[in-house]
């Protein structure tokens, strides 16, 4: 089988992104061990094409010198990188002049905007086998009039999807969450048993399409305690959570829960546990942050296409320094090419690895 294609997004053309996605190419390029110990994350054998500006950029003539130092072409046409063997940079000429770093507008939106559509339909003509993200900045996109308030928004409506959910991962956790960026004073209103079983079963088929295997999921209380048999909270433990666990066993998941919140962190609970299923957004993020700041990825389940994403902003503070951290993108592109390849395997040797799809509620 051909390496794996995979477009990279350089994210906000202000920000840390285009640094990163250079170290990307120069570490893979020359094996530069500097790169790799800051990332602690191993690149594997993939051809990645850059996607951003960068004769308009705040990568400087250095830069440029040392992507041609390492031999990594700098193309201009969807057609080039096509054609292009290995990797590659691809700039579209986006921006006409630099922009300052640390310093968004509506101008870096509508750059990094565009080297998201621009990716998506070069995976859409088949030219590419998976798109990693880098960092945007939502507000840079909302004075641009990008209608959309992020990247999930733009790739499930653009794929038509009908079921998503977020999920983060790293080595050390993995969670996905029932509700996103919403207020606390929300989030119990907003569970429901269809919507818990639904990101149960997106997470489900997701690690069991990468592990290969059926997953150990877990999924969390809402209130102290899990409730304490309805103690603490309105009873979202009884009315709503134990409820969906009970249907995500009738499809055939392994699921505990639902489990205090408190302890269910623990080591000995995550060497059992492939997946946390969150009710809220810090419930899930904090333990991944603490345990894996550097290395977390962010994917969009259930859409069509692969799609990893880093789990982390544009940094402005640190745009032009050298000194992000370039782990969370360098994990991305990890888990890209290692999603691929177990869903080639996985088509390749039986049709379906998943139990049956819960029904849409559309």
């Amino acid at each position: 089988m051909n390496s794996p294609r995979i477009l990279v997004t350089t994210g906000d053309p202000a920000g840390v992104g285009p640094q990163l996605c250079l170290d990307l190419l120069l570490a893979q390029a020359t094996g530069d061990s500097e790169l790799r110990d800051r990332s602690d994350v191993s690149l594997p054998h993939a051809r990645f094409v850059v996607v951003g500006d960068f004769a308009a950029s705040i990568l400087g003539p250095d830069d440029r010198s040392a992507l041609v130092r390492a031999g990594i072409p700098m193309v201009s046409t969807a057609e080039a990188a096509r054609d292009c063997p290995g990797s590659c940079w691809w700039d579209p000429h986006t921006l006409a002049a630099p922009p300052a770093p640390g310093v968004i507008s509506a101008e870096t939106g509508r750059a990094s905007f565009g080297y998201v559509v621009t990716a998506m339909e070069q995976l859409e003509q088949g030219d590419a086998d998976a798109i990693v993200t880098g960092p945007i900045h939502k507000h840079a996109w909302q004075i641009a009039g990008i209608e959309y308030p992020g990247h999930t928004e733009f790739f499930v409506e653009r794929c038509g999807a009908e079921r998503h959910a977020m999920l983060l991962t790293s080595p050390e956790i993995t969670c996905a969450l029932v509700t996103t960026h919403v207020g606390l004073a929300e989030v119990s209103r907003l569970l429901t048993p269809d919507r818990i079983v639904e990101v149960i079963d997106l997470t489900g088929r997701f690690l069991s399409e990468l592990l290969g295997r059926a997953p150990r999921l877990a999924v969390l209380g809402l209130n102290p305690h899990a409730g304490e048999e309805g103690r603490f909270g309105h009873g979202e433990e009884e009315r709503v959570i134990s409820p969906a666990i009970e249907t995500a066993r009738s499809l055939g998941w392994s699921v505990d829960g639902p489990l205090p919140p408190d302890t269910a962190f623990l080591l000995e609970r995550r060497r059992c546990t492939d997946a946390y299923i969150c009710m809220y957004h810090d419930q899930g993020l904090i333990p991944l942050k603490t345990l894996a700041f550097d290395r977390g990825v962010n994917v969009t389940l259930g859409l069509p296409i692969i799609r990893t994403s880093v789990d982390h902003g544009p940094a402005l503070d640190l745009a032009g320094t050298h000194r992000a951290s370039t782990g969370s993108l360098f994990a991305a592109c990890e888990l890209a090419v290692r999603w691929f390849t177990s869903r080639n395997q996985s088509r390749s040797s039986r049709s379906d690895p998943c139990p049956p799809a819960v029904p849409s509620r559309h």
